[in-house]
């Protein structure tokens, strides 16, 4: 009988005894990579599960976990602490202005002076000390949301607008 079935084929036998060869020798590459990263996982694992048991492993597991949520809880703190430290920082004041001026001519000196402070809000105060000859007088208007019920004075204005920024 001469009609086997590689006779048969419409392509040379030969090609096709190549062709599985070829495809035989990439799958004993390919099983040889498999095999070397397979031992590599293994001394990793090795490694990992030295001097331990099943026992001991969970110990160092809910250690972990234990870190964690202590770990949750001063992240809790600390942002309650920022909430809190920011909160004070709006109140604070923030904002700063000081005209010295001299209130009567011919005392010497700028001795008295215009002083604004005001926060976040630009709620605050402006403060004006008046240095005489006779004694030192003192006055504060408040300041809401950078607008004040009282009329200011020229070196009160101008303090008032270097806490704005409106002046240099």
């Amino acid at each position: 009988m001469d009609n086997s079935i590689l006779n048969q084929l419409p392509i040379d036998p030969a090609f096709l005894i190549i062709g599985l060869s070829a495809l035989t020798l990439i799958l004993l590459i390919v099983v040889i990579i498999c095999m070397i990263q397979m031992k590599k996982l293994y001394r990793r694992y090795d490694f990992f599960m030295r001097g331990k048991d099943a026992e001991t492993l969970e110990g160092i597991i809910m250690e972990q976990m234990e870190d964690i949520a202590q770990l949750k809880s001063e992240d809790r703190a600390n942002k309650d602490s920022l909430r809190n430290t920011n909160k004070n920082y709006r109140s604070a004041f923030q904002k700063f202005g000081l005209v010295k001026y001299n209130a009567f001519k011919g005392m010497g000196g700028n001795l008295s002076f215009a002083m604004s402070l005001l926060d976040y809000t630009n709620s605050g105060f402006v403060l004006n000390s008046v240095h005489s000859r006779e004694g030192c007088y003192v006055y504060i208007k408040e300041v809401e949301r950078g607008e004040t019920e009282v009329l200011l004075g020229s070196e009160e204005k101008e303090a008032l607008e270097r806490a704005l920024g409106y002046h240099s």
